[in-house]
């Protein structure tokens, strides 16, 4: 046994002896040493094959699920748009009795929230199904287009006129103004919220006037036309009163259109007596009551319930699918580049 004063010599023994004895002659390493050098360059070889093929596992089952994702993402999309539309419906199939809600909300405009194209079908099915007792506009629009407004108008007076049996209802949401009342004004009877906005029966046409700044500027405006009136409206040009003469007709030959149309309406419900009813103004439902606009206080619902009719069925407008993508994910930056490029009219009713 060794001394425990002894001192243990820690220097590194030279390679080659197992005994911490330098043996000069040994130039090669033992059988032994070289085996197991072997062994761990082999076990090195082997962790990194391993490793490598553990990447490749972990890169394939990222892959598979990054293109499961896409094949789900694009069924959905795809069910959304083309087969969704045409399975879904709201409300039974067959009621035994319904009020047939049609929804009209928003912008009057081509192809945009309230027009011909969207709506055509939702009414017509509105009308045509077996079990409906009623029909109701449900209006919150602001206006739009004027030309959209009057073929509604068209549509739905000859739908009542094809089924003379079913009564037609306005119910005024938020807002009915312009082209929204005058779509409601195809209706047999219109109803509305007493703080609900109804009226503004005119058309508007709005611009700016930009020549003096360009002159305050040094810019010269170079217009080229062929047609001595093809730019009576341009903005940079300094106004002409014989084109502004002539757009005033133009104006006014769209509102007598609107006034017939509110008049064969309303007809003798309308107060004569006020000539401002049919100025331009906008009125509350309470103040619509009185002077003929509409006929009442009421909801859809409180409308149900005085006609005793309980199950409402509601008729969805046809929709262009991106902007009910849009819509539905809360892009509202989308939604108002679309209004603003179908905003871009020469006249509207507003």
């Amino acid at each position: 046994m060794a001394d425990n004063n002894e001192t243990w010599d820690r220097r590194p023994r030279p390679e080659g002896d197992s005994s911490g004895q330098n043996n000069p002659g040994n130039s090669q390493d033992s059988p032994a040493r070289v085996s197991r050098r072997e062994a761990k360059e082999w076990q090195l070889i082997e962790k990194i094959v391993l490793t490598h093929s553990n990447e490749l596992k972990r890169s394939r089952r990222w892959g598979i699920l990054f293109k499961s994702l896409t094949f789900i993402y694009l069924f959905a999309l795809l069910y959304y748009l083309v087969i969704a539309p045409g399975v879904m419906t709201r409300g039974p199939v067959q009621t035994g009795g319904h009020i047939a809600v049609v929804e009209m909300h928003g912008q009057i405009a081509d192809n945009w929230d309230i027009s011909m194209e969207t709506h055509r079908e939702p009414l017509l099915d509105a009308f045509a199904h077996p079990d409906t007792q009623a029909v109701v506009l449900d209006i919150n629009s602001p206006g739009g287009s004027p030309l959209q407004a009057h073929l509604l108008y068209e549509l739905i007076n000859d739908l009542k006129a094809d089924y003379p049996d079913i009564p037609v209802y306005a119910v005024v949401g938020e807002m009915a103004a312009s082209g929204g009342y005058y779509i409601a004004a195809a209706a047999d009877e219109i109803y509305a919220g007493g703080s609900s906005l109804v009226g503004s029966i005119g058309v508007i046409s709005g611009s700016f006037g930009f020549d003096r700044a360009l002159e305050e500027l040094g810019v010269d405006r170079r217009i080229y036309t062929a047609g001595e009136n093809k730019a009576f409206l341009d903005m940079f040009s300094p106004e002409n009163e014989e084109a502004v003469a002539h757009w005033q007709t133009v104006l006014d030959s769209v509102h007598e259109q609107f006034l017939e149309a509110v008049i064969a309406g309303r007809g003798d419900r309308l107060d004569d007596s006020n000539p401002d009813v049919l100025s331009g103004f906008l009125w509350s439902g309470r103040q619509a009551v009185d002077n003929g606009l509409i006929d009442g206080i009421e909801s859809i619902y409180s409308l149900a319930n005085r006609l005793e009719i309980d199950e409402l069925l509601y008729f969805d407008p046809k929709r262009d699918p991106w902007r009910q993508i849009l819509d539905d994910l809360g892009i509202a930056v989308g939604q108002g580049i679309g209004q603003a490029i179908q905003a871009d009219r020469w006249f509207e009713l507003r």
